[in-house]
């Protein structure tokens, strides 16, 4: 007996509004103690609302080490955003789209420029949030040398 595929989910949507501009992708460290960095930082304006990129459950709003952090479960992967001034509590629950928060101006690595952080993590591995996304892609074509 032959199964069928489960239906994939609907992409997800970008925290941030459109034009959205990586300044920093995701590059895992080799292994788990090294540096590297953890997640994607997107260009962004102080103030700027955060959206919920799925649906989920709001498992940490509040400030972490002096900048706000937000953490979204969404079944067995988990979404986290910083620097944010929280707009929902611990506990709520967002559907995609949903503010969750706005961009906070603090002096973070990509001063004297402003990012949201964007981390995505299933268990203890972290994985790129592009890959959520439904991006186009690129496919480039041989250089022909005839007609």
């Amino acid at each position: 007996m032959i199964l069928p595929l489960p239906v994939p989910p609907p992409p997800w949507e970008w925290p941030l509004p459109a034009p959205v501009r990586v300044v920093r992708a995701f590059a895992p460290p080799a292994a788990p103690w090294l540096p590297g960095h953890r997640g994607v930082d997107l260009a962004a304006r102080p103030g700027l609302p955060v959206r919920a990129p799925a649906a989920g459950r709001v498992v940490f709003a509040r400030d972490l080490a002096g900048r706000g952090v937000i953490t979204i479960t969404h079944g067995p992967l988990r979404t986290t955003y910083e620097p944010v001034v929280p707009a929902v509590p611990q506990g709520a629950a967002v559907a995609a789209g949903d503010v969750i928060g706005t961009v906070q101006r603090v002096r973070t690595h990509c001063f004297p420029g402003t990012c949201l952080h964007w981390g995505l993590r299933r268990d203890t591995a972290y994985l790129d949030p592009l890959a959520l996304l439904a991006l186009p892609r690129i496919r480039l074509l041989p250089r022909w040398t005839g007609p």
